[in-house]
């Protein structure tokens, strides 16, 4: 793994029209060495990847089993699998058995014959092969080791390591290789467990799509062109699995809300059909937002979520209040004539009840709008998220206020209009 970090210049310095994501394209292509697969991202969001799931893309697969090599295979075969699937930028499988070991297998009855021990063979290779620390150099407050071992030309090759010297108690000196068996053998490079089995990694890094839809559709690949091994087992992970946990809370999370809501509507209002007028309106409001989200290419995500619930909880308060202006209007009409409203003067209060909230409504608009452009147009640290999180405020902001304005004065008329009485003579 080798990580180079890149840092961009200011963006007014960029070629014109120039977006992160055609930069990486760029880099994609020009940067190809053998044997090394790209994955882009910001070093902040892959370290936190890492210590969460232990994944340093946003997809990744953890395949478990009982053996090394077995592990191996299957990424191979994932690796050749995903490659095909729509989104796929790189992808690479781990090779966890691509270590070369030197293996020294000590023939015991050959070290009998010659009264070498077993510790002795081994008290060799650790010290005079791997090294040994006999002291420490102590030099203000810092300290040094002081490692013992063999010149590097005596323990470079295998040769040369068979032919180190044993003393034997008779005192004659027994060549390495003749006591033991020196061997270059594959092994693994590195070895990973979860929850006590054997793991190894797929790394995958995806452009163009939701990670969600991405990771629906490769798994219906692996499902139908892969098939698993007896003992073996694959799972999901990298920002998905965070996209799951979401996902989790969001489906007891808003309904939970949606209820509180509806109950507070229901303790101010007293009358259901008030709370079924807000309700019903609530997500028509919010089509505007889902324009923009997509007109700017956004992909569904846990910020453009939170952005749609804060444009939800904006569009029900403008609903509130225009019923409040609304009844206000109606209660006066009330007050200045009799108890009975007919449907003209019913008409006129809804009117006037509408056109009191539109001076107030168009400042709340463009106080939110112009608090939210600075944060559409930034291209500081972070402004990746909060774009996602604007994006649908800004957009809803164009069809919430004309969906209070013109929708519920309309639909308050027609519900409240039935029980009024038709006016008698001329209008």
């Amino acid at each position: 793994m080798l990580e180079t970090t890149i840092l961009l210049k200011p963006r007014n310095e960029w070629p014109p029209g120039e977006t992160v994501e055609e930069l990486i394209q760029k880099l994609d292509r020009a940067v190809q060495l053998p044997g090394l697969t790209n994955s882009w991202g910001y070093p902040i969001r892959t370290r936190i990847d890492m210590l969460s799931t232990g994944i340093r893309t946003a997809v990744g697969i953890k395949i478990t089993g009982p053996d090394l090599a077995g592990i191996a295979a299957l990424a191979e075969t994932l690796e050749a699998t995903l490659k095909n699937v729509p989104g796929t930028r790189a992808v690479f499988g781990e090779r966890v058995t691509g270590g070369r070991y030197l293996d020294i297998d000590i023939d015991r009855a050959q070290a009998a014959r010659y009264g070498v021990t077993v510790a002795a063979i081994q008290r060799l290779i650790q010290s005079a092969i791997g090294g040994e620390n006999i002291g420490t150099v102590v030099d203000g407050r810092e300290r040094f080791s002081i490692n013992l071992r063999y010149p590097r030309a005596l323990r470079d090759s295998m040769e040369t390591l068979a032919e180190s010297r044993i003393a034997t108690p008779s005192g004659i000196q027994v060549p390495l290789g003749t006591v033991a068996r020196l061997r270059i053998a594959d092994g693994p490079a590195e070895i990973k467990s979860e929850n006590g089995r054997l793991t190894g990694y797929v790394y995958l890094d995806i452009e163009g799509r939701d990670l969600g839809g991405y990771v629906e559709a490769a798994r219906q690949v692996v499902d139908t062109q892969v098939k698993l091994p007896p003992g073996y087992a694959i799972a999901w992970s990298g920002q998905y699995a965070n996209l799951q946990h979401a996902r989790q809370k969001m489906l007891w999370l808003i309904p939970l809300t949606v209820l509180l809501v509806l109950l507070l509507l229901y303790l101010h209002f007293r009358e259901p059909g008030k709370v079924v007028l807000v309700a019903v309106c609530l997500p028509f409001s919010l089509v505007g937002g889902f324009w923009l989200v997509y007109w700017l290419g956004y992909n569904l995500s846990v910020a453009v979520g939170v952005g749609f619930i804060a444009l939800a909880g904006v569009a029900a308060e403008f609903g509130v209040v225009m019923l409040l202006y609304i009844d206000k209007a109606v209660e006066e009409s009330r007050q200045l004539g009799c108890q009975s409203v007919d449907r003209v003067v019913l008409r006129q209060a809804v009117v006037q009840g509408a056109l009191m909230r539109v001076r107030p409504k168009m400042m709340t608009v463009a106080v939110i709008v112009a608090g939210l452009l600075p944060v559409m147009f930034s291209d500081g640290a972070g402004s990746e998220a909060m774009k996602r999180i604007a994006a649908p405020l800004v957009g809803g902001m164009l069809t919430a206020p004309l969906l209070s304005l013109f929708v519920i004065p309309a639909l308050y008329w027609s519900w409240q209009g039935r029980g009024a009485h038709s006016q008698t003579g001329n209008d």
